[in-house]
């Protein structure tokens, strides 16, 4: 590639998924933040909310409900029933089947965690709602960007 060609690509708009991921990465650091503070990871957090509504769910349902491969997710549930957050049921029609359910300790917790969640889509529809491009960005960057 020429170096008029390396020019003329740095400086094309970024394609929508360059966007969109940046966007994305940006806006869950902050909501990270906050859920590290209680000892919680985002996708910890995502799969006692996916479990919040008391259906139990397979891990195959919550594999590709959060679109997380099935090793790291049960990696991911057994910290949660090792925190007594969830617990795994045998199908009592077919004793191959586990489903996963929240606790009543995981109840009480995805309540505070969900209070964080909404704390953080708060003040992201703020900065969506302002007339200044420039603060959302900035609220997107986070108070650690350069």
């Amino acid at each position: 590639m020429s170096a008029g060609e390396l020019a003329e690509r740095a400086v094309a708009p970024p394609l929508l998924v360059e966007a969109l991921t940046v966007a994305q990465r940006r806006l869950t650091r902050t909501l990270t933040a906050a859920l590290t503070e209680e000892d919680c990871t985002l996708d910890q957090w995502l799969v006692l909310r996916t479990l919040g509504d008391g259906t139990g769910r397979s891990m195959g349902e919550l594999a590709r409900a959060l679109v997380i491969p099935q090793a790291t997710l049960t990696r991911i549930v057994d910290a949660l029933v090792d925190g007594g957050h969830i617990y795994r049921r045998q199908s009592g029609a077919d004793r191959r089947r586990i489903t996963v359910h929240l606790s009543r300790r995981g109840t009480d917790r995805l309540a505070r965690l969900n209070a964080l969640a909404e704390a953080h889509e708060a003040a992201v529809r703020t900065a969506c709602a302002s007339e200044d491009p420039a603060a959302l960005l900035a609220f997107l960057a986070g108070p650690d960007a350069a």
